[in-house]
C-alpha cells in the first residue's frame, strides 16, 4: 500500500484546532427566563451529555475524507522478461567405481556424492562464486550400464535438484559398466529437442507460437546447447561408440565438457566381517578418449582429483556458458481510496441523521 499524494496527510494537523473550534463555539439563539434556579435543579440528559459525539462524528468524517484524499493505492508489478538462455544437460556416471572417497571440506564422500553437490551448487548457486543458472534449460542424464534420463530439461530446477539428490550409486552387478557412448548419444538426443519440446509447451499453454509471448509471458530461446559429462572410468558398455556419439553431437550443434573424476591415490571403504577396511581404487580413467570428445565438440577436458579442483572446473564452465536476461518491469495500480470516502460519506449521513432527530437542538 502507498499513497499518491502523502503531502494531504498533512491536513491531518488540522483536526485537533477545528475540534477544540467546533466543541466551544457559542450560539446566538437564546431563550430568556426570568429565573434560572429551577433550570439548574433539572437533571441533564444523556443527550446533552452524548451530543459532543456529533463533533467527533464530524471529525472522523474529515480524517476519512483526507485520507482518501492522498489516495491510497496498492501496485502489483509485472515483468516481461526475455531470455536468451543455455540448455545445459548435466551427464553423470553412477557405476561402482564412483564409490571411491574424496575429501569434501573435511568430510570423506564417495565421488558420486562429491559430484551431486557441487552439480547442486552449480545450479542453484553456492552464495560465492557460483550464482545459480536460474535463467537456464537444465536436465539430468545418469549412466553406468544403461544410460536413463533422470530428469528431462526443466527451467524449474528445485525438481531437478531433487532428483540429483536421489541418485545413487548402481547395487547391482548386472546393471554396472560404464556406457559412455550411450550416454552422450542420449544426452545429446534431449539437447536437440529440447527447443522444440519448449515451443511446443509454449503453445500448450497458450503463450504463442515460435517462442512469441503474450505480456508478462517470459520469452525463451536457446542460444547455446553444452553437455557437461562427468564420469571416472572407460567406456566399456553399450552400443553406441563415444567418438561416433561425439561426432553426432557436433552435428547438433552441442559442446561437451568433459570431467576426469579420479586420483591414483583414491580409496573406498569395504565392510567385511572382519571391519571395516580402506583399499586402494584401481585408477580406469580414459583421459584420451575424453579429450577426444571434447576436442571434437570444441568443449575442454579437465580433471578433478579432488573436490576442490572438481569446483574450479565447474566455476570455468559457469564463466564461460553465460547467459542474457532482459528484463522490463510495469506496475499496475488499485486506486482504494473508496475505501475511506465510502465510510465518510455514511458517517457524515448519520451524524446529519442524529443532528436532525435524536440530537436536535431548539432554537
Amino acid at each position: 500500500m502507498e499513497w499518491y499524494s502523502p503531502w494531504a496527510l498533512l491536513l491531518l494537523l488540522v483536526l485537533p484546532v477545528l475540534g477544540y473550534l467546533m466543541l466551544r463555539k457559542k450560539r446566538g439563539a437564546a431563550v430568556k427566563f426570568p429565573s434560572l434556579v429551577d433550570l439548574r435543579n433539572c437533571p441533564i440528559s444523556w443527550r446533552l451529555r452524548l451530543r459532543p459525539v456529533l463533533v467527533v462524528t464530524r471529525l472522523l468524517v474529515v480524517a476519512l475524507l483526507i485520507l482518501a484524499l492522498a489516495r491510497p493505492r496498492k501496485g502489483t508489478t509485472l515483468s516481461e522478461v526475455s531470455t536468451e538462455g543455455v540448455a545445459i544437460e548435466a551427464v553423470v556416471d553412477r557405476s561402482g567405481s564412483m564409490q571411491a572417497e574424496m575429501d569434501y571440506d573435511g568430510e570423506k564422500l564417495n565421488r558420486l556424492e562429491v559430484v551431486k553437490r557441487v552439480l547442486t551448487d552449480f545450479v542453484e548457486g553456492d552464495k560465492k562464486d557460483l550464482k545459480g543458472r536460474t535463467s537456464d534449460l537444465i536436465g539430468l542424464v545418469t549412466f553406468s550400464r544403461y544410460a536413463d534420463t533422470v530428469c528431462p530439461l526443466v527451467l524449474s530446477h528445485g525438481v531437478l535438484t531433487e532428483f540429483l539428490k536421489q541418485t545413487q550409486i548402481v547395487s547391482l552387478r548386472s546393471e554396472d559398466g560404464t556406457a559412455i557412448g550411450d550416454a552422450i548419444a542420449l544426452g545429446a538426443a534431449r539437447l536437440k529437442k529440447a527447443e522444440e519440446e519448449l515451443q511446443r509447451r509454449n503453445i500448450n499453454l497458450g503463450f504463442g507460437s515460435q517462442g512469441e509471448t503474450s505480456s508478462g509471458t517470459p520469452d525463451f530461446k536457446i542460444k547455446n546447447k553444452i553437455m557437461i559429462l562427468l564420469t571416472d572410468g572407460q567406456n566399456n558398455m553399450g552400443r553406441q561408440d563415444p567418438r561416433e556419439a561425439a561426432e553426432l553431437a557436433k552435428g547438433w550443434g552441442i559442446k561437451i565438457y568433459c570431467i576426469g573424476i579420479g586420483s591414483s591415490q583414491a580409496y573406498r571403504t569395504v565392510q567385511t566381517p572382519l571391519g571395516t577396511f580402506r583399499m586402494p581404487a584401481e585408477q580406469e580413467l580414459d583421459e584420451g578418449l575424453l579429450k577426444s570428445i571434447a576436442e571434437t565438440t570444441g568443449g575442454f577436458y579437465s580433471r578433478a582429483d579432488d573436490a576442490e579442483s572438481l569446483r574450479n572446473i565447474v566455476e570455468t564452465i559457469d564463466k564461460l556458458e553465460k547467459t542474457e536476461v532482459k528484463s522490463v518491469q510495469y506496475t499496475q495500480y488499485a486506486e482504494h481510496f473508496g475505501w475511506w470516502a465510502m465510510p465518510a460519506l455514511a458517517l457524515l449521513g448519520i451524524e446529519m441523521l442524529a443532528g436532525c432527530t435524536v440530537f436536535r437542538k431548539i432554537p
